[in-house]
């Protein structure tokens, strides 16, 4: 169940007119935290972000689930009826005996999979797979959607980021 705090984050980020994405950044975050703190565990950070979409599209965020193909059936299938009780188009079955598994067996795995190093390893494996015309319509969205005072901050932060790594 996520915090009402993160709901009320996301739906800043929908009236800021932000992606679904974006807004299901805050469910993925929670749960990282979630994981850090020792509520729970997961086996990989990909469990921990399927985890976050999943509870994301339950709130009613707009993220259709993936296409056929492009993740396992049984995924696709999950995704498609998390998303239908976050559009109302469905009401869930409450399962007791499943969550309480469900939670039981989180309980046991590592929090090792919410660390720092684990993330960002996960995070160059998925940007190994975007071609370099994606990073850059990525950048000419970003420079779209910032303004002057956030473009000059993200540069001023980037060429700082650049000086440090030299001197590293």
């Amino acid at each position: 169940m996520p915090r009402k705090q993160t709901v009320q984050r996301a739906r800043e980020a929908r009236r800021q007119g932000k992606a679904p994405t974006t807004q299901a950044g805050e469910f993925v975050r929670e749960e990282i935290h979630k994981i850090r703190r020792g509520e729970h565990g997961a086996r990989s950070p990909e469990q921990a972000i399927a985890i976050g979409l999943s509870q994301a599209r339950r709130a009613g965020v707009d993220l259709p689930p993936p296409k056929r193909g492009r993740a396992s059936e049984s995924t696709r299938r999950s995704a498609e009826y998390a998303y239908e009780a976050g559009q109302g188009k469905r009401r869930t079955k409450r399962q007791p005996r499943v969550s309480r598994a469900v939670k039981e067996t989180l309980k046991h795995e590592s929090t090792a999979s919410a660390s720092a190093s684990a993330l960002s390893e996960h995070a160059r494996k998925a940007a190994a797979g975007r071609s370099a015309a994606d990073r850059s319509a990525a950048a000419r969205k970003a420079a779209r959607t910032k303004g002057a005072t956030g473009r000059s901050a993200a540069a001023k932060k980037a060429a700082k980021t650049r000086a440090r790594r030299r001197h590293a």
